[in-house]
């Protein structure tokens, strides 16, 4: 639902994890809802009509299907076919308020329908422009107030004798959110419990042939020891590796929890009916090739009968709960039991991570394979992880998001509670393509997903194999203080590589303390280098490299430490161990230890310590290095408060809608607005520009000029024509006139250049020196509205310098983005230079996402150059982009 209820339906979850169909109220509904009201117990009717009235009910059931439209809106929760809840608003005199009505049949209470039915007709209002609802009840009725309380809305009430004026502001602010979000995750997790806690599952597909898919997760099930009930769907067989088989899923003896599907395409919407109509309620469809036509079948079963879909074209899922040993997928071998998570698109990437975990030693907790991602998503396995009582880790392989906005709250929620580590996929135009060929993936550009990964914590990494060393540190050491690294070798040549990549991946190599050389020195053997690095030599014993290593991290001056070290024939005929010396204590070491072995084939391992715990051991330093950079980005992200929103003074959001809806009225394509509507649009949120006038004639110009001119009297012309967005690309700017002269035959030449295109020029001052940068605003199709902050000017494009941070900003996202461009020293003042006004630019920022969010007609917005200076900031050049607007509200509970 998207704020307009003649919309498609969707589907969303109960409180129960039960499927309903939630769709506006039709005339032909008349029938079903009078049934609804006239199965209604008496008590039920006295709760909801104040009496028990047959009438008033009718004439509910009436009014109710009356056509929809801004003053009247219904709503209807469909279980199967058929009715159950009913939510309605009707515009009340008083602007902005509308009088709220629920009804939810008899046996269908406390499943959470009412709720359900009124968050989304509160979203419709909202788009409608309704602020608030009203509803009367009787005081008695505890259910519906405490439906009304429970929302996570302002509710305010009156008490009049027998019964209740409540009010209830339907502000979308960040408690709102929270509530949403718990009622989901309760949903979410009770619907998912038959996937990934199955007492019994079924495999439709298990063929007699050994190659078969089908056959393999039969195996898989039976070796892996699964606890519950298994059966085999096969219609030529009657056991299959000593499971019983059956000829169709409404054969078996009763509906299994989890049915897996290995069949081909053409019979997949078959099965999935036919285990609706048996009451499975958990599908993982293996199977691959679904035109379009079997796909929509798929899932329209699915969502009738309430069933939870991982797939198609997926690998499987498993849990290695003890109580439970559930592998139903196709991989070569079995996952340990353990603590990490991992939800991945591609099989290929599944099965690459369960290998490299399987090496590495660490367990894994849940697995998925989603496939096609027709339902299950990676918000799903996010909260599933966040609540299992097991899941210390979570591995992410995500090539496409649903629903990135509740995605991100989600995983910001989660990254507080344990580490997300993702594959940046998709990072160029190739890779994009492929990702939308294999996964039907929207293409999201770069400055987006990485956005979405810094706001929400979660630690992206560019390959599978830097995933795994990533997760070998963040799974065997804690987390570095800061980015304070020592570097220990026994070999010159492999402590300046190790430098090298620890300060390449953004990791400091401080000067030691003179109280810390002083240890280090009275415990190394003589001829070492204690700088940093630490040169211990390759006459350092086993006894003497542990001293050393004991010493750096517990001292507070250092937040980690990289050993770097090489076979040595002193070692040998020594018998003393190095790599032993690393690994003998890390039970009282405050910091973490990651250790570098040139000679070591594997790109990472997992060495037992003696005193429990394990030591990661890389082949190359910048391995190493890499990992210990993202555990210490992730320790300053845990230490960041989560910043403050900011709602700039001086702004008109309502008035600045009013200006796009008038524009689209004349334009109802949407386009480029000319100068005027930029220039009201800009004004609505306070954006400084600089001082500017419309000339359609080369006399208006020179007037224009004259009452301009700074005190040079220097001016710009710029040709406009509808449409024209780079003018520079164009040449159609024309810089440093002065005089009458000058600028008549500037807009002589733009005239003749651009004969029939040119509408009018832009006349403005001659800007004073300063920094020019870019700020501006996209609204992603997939992601929502995205500020882009960086160096602007002519150079804009080939520099590339900019970051970007999804709205809405808070006040510690504004001062990323200020600072993460590579020309944020030129702001900051650097050589001795002043800064340019950055209260100013903060100000801006936050103007930006103001209007990004509430101006939902603006699909496009770039201001460039804007020229900062340390008395302040101007924008000389802003294009805007309006498109009719499309209510969409993203935290809206419902299935994809």
């Amino acid at each position: 639902m998207t704020g307009d209820l003649s919309g498609p339906a969707i589907h969303a979850l109960l409180a129960d994890g039960t499927t309903v169909r939630v769709r506006a109220v039709e005339p032909e509904d008349r029938d079903q809802l009078h049934r609804l009201y006239a199965r209604m117990s008496p008590e039920n009717l006295r709760m909801r009509f104040f009496a028990v009235s047959p009438r008033s009910a009718a004439l509910a059931a009436d009014h109710a299907c009356t056509p929809s439209g801004p003053g009247h809106r219904a709503l209807a929760a469909e279980l199967q076919g058929r009715i159950i809840g009913l939510a309605e608003y009707d515009a009340c005199d008083e602007r902005g308020s509308a009088e709220l009505a629920v009804a939810v049949a008899d046996g269908q209470h406390h499943r959470g329908v009412g709720t359900l039915l009124v968050e989304h007709l509160a979203s419709a209002a909202r788009a409608d422009g309704i602020t608030l609802f009203l509803a009367d009840a009787l005081s008695e009725n505890a259910e519906v107030l405490r439906l009304f309380s429970d929302l996570g809305l302002r509710v305010t009430r009156r008490t009049d004798g027998p019964e209740t004026r409540c009010t209830i502001a339907l502000d979308q602010d960040d408690a709102y959110l929270r509530a949403v979000e718990k009622r989901g995750r309760t949903a979410d997790l009770a619907s998912m419990e038959p996937l990934f806690r199955p007492r019994s599952v079924a495999v439709v597909g298990a063929g007699r042939r050994p190659g078969s898919v089908g056959r393999a997760v039969l195996r898989h099930l039976r070796t892996s020891g699964f606890t519950g009930r298994l059966f085999a769907v096969n219609p030529h067989a009657h056991a299959l590796l000593g499971v019983p088989s059956y000829p169709a899923v409404a054969a078996l003896p009763f509906p299994p929890d989890l049915v897996v599907v290995a069949t081909p395409a053409t019979a997949v919407p078959t099965v999935a009916e036919e285990a609706g109509e048996a009451g499975v309620h958990a599908m993982v469809v293996l199977s691959a090739g679904l035109d379009p036509v079997q796909a929509q079948a798929l899932l329209t079963a699915c969502r009738t009968h309430g069933i939870r879909l991982v797939g198609p074209n997926c690998l499987g899922v498993a849990n290695t709960d003890p109580a439970l040993r559930m592998d139903a997928t196709f991989a070569a071998g079995h996952p340990r039991p353990g603590t990490a998570g991992i939800g991945v698109q591609s099989g290929g990437v599944g099965i690459a991570l369960l290998e490299g975990l399987a090496r590495l030693g660490i367990g894994v907790s849940t697995f998925a394979s989603l496939g096609d991602k027709y339902d299950v998503s990676g918000n799903d396995m996010l909260q599933w992880w966040e609540n299992d009582g097991t899941t210390d880790l979570a591995l992410l392989h995500l090539e496409s998001f649903g629903n990135p906005r509740a995605f991100s709250r989600t995983a910001r929620r989660v990254t507080r509670r344990m580490p997300l580590l993702t594959v940046d996929a998709g990072r160029t135009d190739a890779g994009r393509r492929a990702a939308a060929s294999h996964s039907a993936a929207a293409a999201t550009g770069t400055l987006t997903r990485q956005a979405l990964f810094i706001q929400a914590g979660i630690t992206a990494t560019r390959s599978v194999g830097e995933l795994l060393e990533a997760a070998a540190l963040f799974h065997a050491q804690p987390l570095p203080a800061g980015t304070r690294v020592a570097v220990v070798t026994n070999a010159g040549g492999a402590g300046v590589l190790a430098a090298d990549a620890c300060v390449e991946a953004g990791l400091v190599l401080p000067a030691l303390t003179s109280d810390l050389v002083g240890d280090l020195l009275a415990v190394l053997p003589d001829g070492a280098a204690v700088g940093n690095p630490v040169d211990v030599t390759a006459a350092v014993a086993e006894d003497e490299l542990g001293a050393c290593l004991d010493r750096l991290t517990a001292h507070r001056g250092v937040d980690a430490v990289v050993v770097a070290l090489v076979p040595t024939a002193v070692a040998a005929a020594t018998g003393d161990d190095l790599v032993r010396a690393v690994t003998r204590g890390p039970a009282a070491r405050r910091s973490p230890v990651a250790l570098v072995r040139l000679e070591q084939d594997a790109s990472v391992r997992l060495l037992p310590a003696a005193e429990g715990g394990e030591i990661p051991s890389y082949a190359q330093p910048h391995a190493a290095a890499r990992a210990l950079a993202h555990a210490a980005r992730r320790t300053a992200w845990l230490a960041r408060p989560p910043g403050t929103r900011r709602t700039p003074e001086g702004i008109d959001p309502p008035r600045a809608r009013a200006v796009a809806d008038q524009w689209l009225t004349g334009h109802p394509d949407g386009g480029w607005p000319g100068p005027r509507a930029c220039a009201e649009l800009l004004g609505c949120y306070g954006i400084p520009q600089s001082p500017w006038a419309w000339a359609e004639t080369e006399d208006d110009a020179v007037r224009a000029a004259e009452h301009l001119g700074g005190s040079d009297g220097r001016v710009v012309l710029k040709a406009h024509w509808p449409g024209l967005v780079h003018k520079s690309e164009q040449h159609a700017v024309r810089l440093d006139l002065l005089g009458e002269a000058q600028v008549r035959s500037a807009y002589q030449d733009l005239r003749t250049r651009f004969e029939g295109l040119m509408t009018g020029v832009v006349v403005q001052p001659l800007a004073e020196r300063g920094t020019e940068l870019l700020a501006g605003i996209v609204q992603d199709q997939v992601f929502g509205p995205l500020i882009i902050f960086g160096l602007g000017g002519t150079a804009t494009e080939v520099f590339a310098d900019r970051a970007a941070r999804l709205a809405p900003l808070t006040d510690l996202d504004v001062h990323d983005l200020i600072a993460s461009p590579r020309c944020a020293p030129l702001l900051f003042g650097a050589s001795g230079a002043d800064p340019v006004d950055l209260d100013g630019l903060e100000q801006l920022l936050h103007r930006l996402s103001g209007m990004a969010e509430n101006v939902p007609q603006l699909a496009e917005a770039d201001l460039n150059p804007v020229l900062a200076t340390p008395g302040g900031l101007t924008v000389l050049d802003a294009r805007l982009r309006l498109l009719p607007p499309r209510p969409h509200d993203p935290y809206l509970r419902r299935l994809r």
